[in-house]
């Protein structure tokens, strides 16, 4: 594998854990929003990662990341009595979405450091480059 693919396999790793930020960040903001009904329910959503071979290659060389698609959580809704909130039903239950702040930030951490390595990792191999551009002098 020569330095200039490393490049394309951050790239679609970049793309991939910014994916992932932006979904966790969904589910942040959607936490604490209250339905009437379990199918209005905010659902989290997670992206499903898998390795991008290449084909071509004699050794089958992973070439990167891609997204298969965006997961949803399909579990029940939490169900909350409060008869005075706006949005109950004639029961008097609210609907909240299954998303845990504490595990969203976990996840949060973990997406920002990979992001952060493959952007360290991405200067690495420019540095690297660069020298070899140097050895002639």
């Amino acid at each position: 594998m020569s330095l200039m693919n490393v490049f394309g396999i951050n790239h679609s790793a970049l793309v991939a854990q910014s994916t992932r930020i932006n979904l966790i960040a969904e589910n942040l903001a959607n936490a604490d929003v209250a339905a009437s009904t379990p199918e209005e329910v905010y659902k989290p959503k997670y992206p499903v990662f898998s390795t991008l071979m290449d084909a071509s290659a004699a050794d089958n060389q992973a070439r990167g990341v891609t997204i298969e698609g965006i997961a949803t959580d399909d579990r029940a809704p939490r169900n909350e009595f409060n008869p005075g909130h706006a949005m109950a039903d004639e029961n008097g239950f609210i609907y909240m979405p299954n998303v845990n702040p504490v595990q969203e930030m976990a996840n949060m951490m973990g997406a920002s450091r990979a992001y952060q390595t493959n952007i360290e990792l991405m200067n690495s191999a420019k540095n690297l480059l660069m020298r070899t551009l140097t050895l002639g002098q």
